[in-house]
C-alpha cells in the first residue's frame, strides 16, 4: 500500500501539534497511514475515540515501536532497543500485577508526605542556584532547572546516586531519538541495562540498602514472588528513563509557554494557589508525547465507525487528540481557569502513566516559584530561535537561554 499518506510529523508552530492534524480529525479521524517506521496502520486524531483504544480491552498494550524509521535490511517492526518489554506492555492480568509492585511510591498520598519536602528543597536550592549564575550572564534553564530537577527526583524515588545523572541521561537521550541509527540506540539501550544490573547487584549484597530498587529486590526474594532478575533490569531501566526525560520536556515546554504567553504568566504569578488546574491545562495544551501510543487489536472491532482488523496497529497522535474542539472549547489556547474532567497527556485507562502525580508535584513546585521569584524572566533569544527537540519520542526544548 505504497500510496498511504505518511503520518504528520513535522511542527509548523512551535507549541502546537502538526496542523495536518486539524483537517484528519475532522474528515479522517481515523485514517490508515504509513508510520515511520515503515510500518502501516491507524492513526486516531480525536479525543473520544483516543480514549475508546486506550480503555478497551479489546486493545492490546504489546505493539511495534512505530516511530523509528525502518532502516535498509531491517524489519520495520523491529525496533528494539535490546530492553525486553516490562509490564507497560503486558495486558491484564499481568500488567496489574506488576504495577501493584510499584503503585504505593506514586499516590499523591504518599508523594505529598514522603517526596515534596524534597522537591521543595531542591527547587529553592535550584533557583537559588540560578540567581548567582545570571548575575553575570544568561542562564539556560534547561540544563539549571527542566533537567536537574527531575533527575534529582527519580533517582531519590529508585535510590540511584545523582553522581551517574550524566551517564543514563546521556543513554536516555540516544535510546528515544528516532534520528538515531538501530545501533546507537541499542548502545544506549545496553549501557542502561548494564547500569541497572550493577546497582541492583550492589543493593542485593547491601542489606540496607534504600530505594524503590531496593525494596523490589527484598520483594524478590520471597517465596512467592514472582519477579525475576529480568524483572527488576526491565523495570528499573523503565523507571529510570521515563522518569527524568518527559517530566525534563514538560517543565521546559511550560516554562517556555508561560514566557510567550503574557496572560497565562500572570495567572500562575497572581494566583499560586491555582496552580493545580494550571498544570493540567498545561498538560492538555503541550502534550509532549509527540508520536503518539499504539495498541495492537486482539480481535476484529469497531471504532468510531472504522472496523479494525485483529494484528492493526492503531495509534493515538495524543497532541491531536487534546486540542479536539469537540472536547475542549477553543483548545488552541491555554486557558488555566477551564473547567476539564479529563484529558490524554499521560494515557488514560489501566496503562496510563504510573509517575504521573511525581511529575504534577513537579510541576506545581517550579511553575509558581520560578514566575514568583524571577517576575521579570525572559528569553535573551527571539523565540523562534529556541532550540528544540523534534526527533525525541518527547517534544520538548533542548536549550532556552533567559535573564531578568
Amino acid at each position: 500500500m505504497t500510496d498511504l499518506p505518511e503520518m504528520p510529523t513535522a511542527r509548523q508552530r512551535l507549541l502546537d501539534p502538526p496542523l495536518e492534524y486539524d483537517q484528519l480529525r475532522e474528515d479522517q479521524p481515523i485514517v490508515r497511514v504509513r508510520f515511520p517506521s515503515g510500518r502501516d496502520g491507524w492513526l486516531v486524531t480525536r479525543f473520544e475515540e483516543g480514549s475508546q483504544v486506550f480503555s478497551d480491552p479489546r486493545m492490546s498494550a504489546f505493539r511495534p515501536r512505530h516511530d523509528i524509521p525502518a532502516e535498509e535490511g531491517t524489519d520495520a517492526d523491529d525496533a528494539s532497543e535490546g530492553i525486553n518489554p516490562t509490564f507497560v506492555m503486558m495486558d491484564e492480568p499481568d500488567h496489574g500485577a506488576y504495577r501493584r509492585l510499584l503503585s504505593g511510591r506514586f499516590t499523591p498520598k504518599y508523594i505529598q508526605r514522603n517526596l515534596q519536602p524534597y522537591i521543595d528543597r531542591i527547587v529553592t536550592e535550584h533557583l537559588d542556584e540560578i540567581e548567582r549564575a545570571g548575575a553575570n550572564e544568561p542562564v539556560d534553564l534547561i540544563e539549571h532547572l527542566a533537567l536537574p530537577i527531575p533527575c534529582l527526583v527519580i533517582c531519590e524515588i529508585l535510590g540511584v546516586p545523582y553522581a551517574d545523572r550524566d551517564g543514563f541521561h546521556y543513554a536516555t537521550e540516544v535510546m528515544m531519538d528516532v534520528s538515531k541509527s538501530r545501533d546507537e540506540r541499542a548502545a544506549g539501550g545496553k549501557w542502561l541495562i548494564d547500569y541497572i544490573t550493577g546497582l541492583i547487584a550492589t543493593k542485593r549484597a547491601d542489606p540496607n540498602a534504600e530505594g524503590l530498587l531496593a525494596d523490589l529486590i527484598r520483594t524478590s526474594q520471597q517465596e512467592d514472588s514472582f519477579l525475576s532478575d529480568e524483572d527488576l533490569i526491565g523495570i528499573g531501566v523503565l523507571l529510570l528513563f521515563a522518569g527524568h526525560d518527559t517530566t525534563m520536556a514538560m517543565i521546559g515546554l511550560s516554562s517556555l509557554t508561560l514566557l510567550t504567553h503574557p496572560e497565562q504568566r500572570q495567572f500562575v504569578q497572581d494566583n499560586p494557589d491555582k496552580i493545580g488546574p494550571a498544570v493540567e491545562e498545561l498538560l492538555r495544551y503541550l502534550t509532549i508525547v509527540q508520536f503518539g501510543l499504539g495498541r495492537t487489536a486482539k480481535e476484529d472491532l469497531e471504532i468510531g465507525g472504522q472496523q479494525i482488523a485483529k494484528g492493526d496497529l492503531v495509534v493515538v497522535a495524543m497532541p491531536a487528540a487534546n486540542r479536539d474542539p469537540r472536547a475542549f472549547d477553543d483548545p488552541d489556547t491555554p486557558d488555566f481557569e477551564r473547567k476539564m474532567s479529563r484529558h490524554l497527556a499521560f494515557g488514560y485507562g489501566v496503562h496510563q502513566c504510573l509517575g504521573q502525580n511525581v511529575a504534577r508535584a513537579e510541576l506545581k513546585t517550579i511553575l509558581p516559584q520560578l514566575f514568583t521569584r524571577f517576575p521579570g524572566l525572559r528569553l535573551t533569544t527571539p523565540v523562534d530561535e529556541v532550540e528544540m527537540d523534534t526527533h525525541g519520542t518527547n517534544y520538548g526544548v533542548r536549550k532556552m537561554l533567559v535573564t531578568w
